[in-house]
């Protein structure tokens, strides 16, 4: 990483005209600054906010970095992070968007806990590989300072999808997540596995995006195509609520002429009227188990990628394809 000795050597000054230079200082001139500056654009320098401040390098703030804050998922995910992180002495930013990952190569943050579909994977390795750690949580890497704790997103969906199958049903409907979605992408790919093993099976694939308004969308195609009952695995509850919400206004049934299970199990499924049959893990779980392997890796302590498991909760919402 360059440092401020290398543009001082280059440019024949010494570090403190340097460090006036960058930080805008009236003390040297002009044209002085507008030299370093050019000789520090032209080594790629990147400011190294936490040398400025601490010695030690360390800020002592991890970046949570998300693609959304949207819907009820976030909030347990984040109380486990800050639980492990306080209770180490750390404390978090949540961040979004492309212009939040300079914290990174910055050094503002210590390290990074990533689910993120905005950074790329080569980005992370990049980063990775000039000594950043990193946490992913929305993705598959091998490097040594990047460890995965990943959701079972594929016994999950095959829990859900077998659950239909075994009372009965043949017709039905899988509403996805965003295409960049690592999560949507496993649950998809593990619906088409399960219905493979099973004869007399028909799945239509409609796209969402994991918000309600998704699930609202989905229901009238899915209302539009019905002639007998079918069953709907959304791949999270958001869009299942949505589908709620768009058929409680018509005449057909939830559990009766349309079957439904998410994925989730928000707060909000349990007051669902039926109950919303889902499948379960703990968030909070995922984020405290997030910040204890960042914190691992950061210390230099051996770590194992790590898997969140997932249980079926049965609900009303889907019942014997013969009601």
């Amino acid at each position: 990483m360059v440092s401020i000795k290398d543009i001082a050597k280059k440019a024949g000054v010494s570090i403190s005209t340097v460090s006036y230079a960058l930080n805008g200082s009236p003390k040297i001139t002009d044209e002085t600054t507008a030299r370093i500056l050019a000789i520090a654009e032209e080594l790629n320098y990147v400011p190294n906010a936490a040398a400025r401040s601490l010695k030690t390098r360390e800020s002592k703030i991890i970046g949570v970095y998300l693609t959304d804050f949207s819907g009820a998922f976030y909030g347990d995910l984040l109380q486990g992070v800050k639980e492990v992180l306080n209770q180490k002495g750390y404390d978090m930013v949540v961040c979004s968007g492309k212009q939040s990952h300079r914290l990174l190569p910055e050094r503002m943050v210590d390290g990074a806990i990533i689910l993120d579909a905005t950074f790329s994977s080569q980005e992370l390795l990049k980063y990775a590989d000039i000594g950043h750690k990193i946490v992913v949580l929305d993705r598959e890497l091998n490097h040594p300072n990047i460890n995965q704790v990943l959701l079972d997103n594929k016994a999950g969906a095959t829990l859900a999808v077998e659950h239909l199958i075994e009372l009965g049903h043949r017709k039905l409907y899988v509403v996805t997540g965003p295409k960049g979605s690592y999560d949507s992408k496993q649950r998809l790919k593990a619906v088409k596995q399960t219905v493979a093993r099973f004869d007399g099976v028909e799945l239509t694939e409609i796209e969402g995006n994991f918000n309600k308004d998704a699930g609202e969308r989905a229901a009238e195609q899915i209302l539009q195509d019905m002639t007998s009952p079918v069953g709907v695995f959304c791949l999270n509850d958001e869009m299942a609520i949505g589908l709620y919400n768009a058929v409680k206004q018509t005449d057909y049934v939830i559990g009766k002429d349309i079957h439904i299970i998410g994925f989730d199990n928000i707060e909000l499924a349990e007051y669902t009227v039926p109950r919303l049959a889902t499948i379960d893990y703990s968030k909070r779980k995922w984020g405290a188990l997030a910040s204890e392997q960042l914190l691992k890796v950061l210390a230099g302590e051996p770590v194992e990628h790590e898997r969140v498991y997932v249980t079926l909760v049965q609900g009303d919402s889907v019942g014997p394809a013969t009601l």
